[in-house]
């Protein structure tokens, strides 16, 4: 665990969230950390239930004199979004999260944290942890998947709940409880193109390394979507000379704003100075606006 957390840990909230942070747990990569949660249960004698979509429930019967307090539901997803910087060769798939503190903030090394919603994880273990809480009967829910549809919620067998309060930890501010939550979309588009061959230089733009950030987090931020960019960039290219489309791609995640975006196209050789002139007063009236 790294020396800053542990000294400014508070109920072995930190000591969970550095755990979790060195197991990869990116969408779709669920095993590892379902497991962990698995075997945190089996070390403590708790009952837990591991389904097929690798959530798992864990219960901590209630204390003496709670008995007939209602149970309480805690939930929060296990999965993160991996997202990097250019320069970064970190591996989602093997590697975990590398922490470091800054001020009063917990950084990652040019990746994205994972406390979305790691946190939630690390709060709910370290409440199953303490035996010195006197509390009703506590049912932790974590589930799969959800930064990529909540196909783990969506497939939650939920036959071992009592609860009929459920506190989803998944808020972006500290101290505040949302009675609502925002809904999420996925789409696919399919739009008919016409490829024909063509020959002349293939050139590449690519918009790189802008801020980014979460699209249910940032998103009223008016934070510059490079994909978006990149569309209307070429839009207006086509003023200032003909070239042909080879291929566009922009952004990883569904639901982070994309940082990068790059486009090959194909143009004649005598048209790529004035094409260079027209990107470059593109791309200053960009940053100048």
């Amino acid at each position: 665990m790294n020396q800053q957390l542990q000294e400014l840990d508070y109920k072995k909230v930190f000591h969970f969230f550095s755990e979790i942070s060195a197991v990869p747990r990116g969408s779709r990569n669920n095993t590892a950390i379902s497991n962990y949660l698995a075997d945190f249960a089996k070390s403590r004698d708790l009952k837990y239930v591991q389904d097929e979509y690798e959530n798992v429930v864990i219960i901590k019967e209630a204390t003496p004199g709670y008995e007939n307090v209602p149970a309480i539901i805690l939930q929060g997803h296990m999965d993160m979004v991996c997202e990097k910087t250019n320069d970064c060769t970190h591996d989602f798939l093997t590697q975990g999260i590398e922490l470091y503190v800054d001020g009063d903030y917990i950084h990652a090394d040019r990746t994205t944290l994972g406390a979305d919603n790691g946190i939630a994880v690390a709060y709910a273990l370290a409440l199953l942890d303490d035996a010195s809480l006197k509390h009703p009967r506590i049912e932790a829910v974590f589930t799969t998947d959800e930064e990529t549809g909540m196909d783990g919620a969506i497939g939650l067998d939920v036959s071992a709940l009592q609860g009929k309060y459920l506190l989803n930890i998944d808020s972006e501010n500290e101290g505040s409880l949302w009675t609502s939550s925002a809904g999420g979309l996925t789409s696919t588009c399919d739009l008919p193109v016409n490829r024909i061959s063509d020959k002349g230089v293939k050139i590449n733009i690519a918009i790189s390394d802008l801020q980014g950030g979460h699209s249910g987090a940032e998103i009223h931020k008016n934070r510059t979507n490079a994909t978006k960019l990149m569309s209307r960039m070429l839009f207006e290219l086509r003023n200032y000379v003909h070239f042909g489309l080879i291929d566009m791609m922009g952004g990883l995640k569904d639901n982070a704003i994309p940082r990068d975006a790059v486009a090959n196209l194909v143009l004649q050789p005598e048209d790529l100075e004035e094409f260079n002139l027209g990107f470059e007063e593109l791309a200053k009236n960009i940053k100048m606006n």
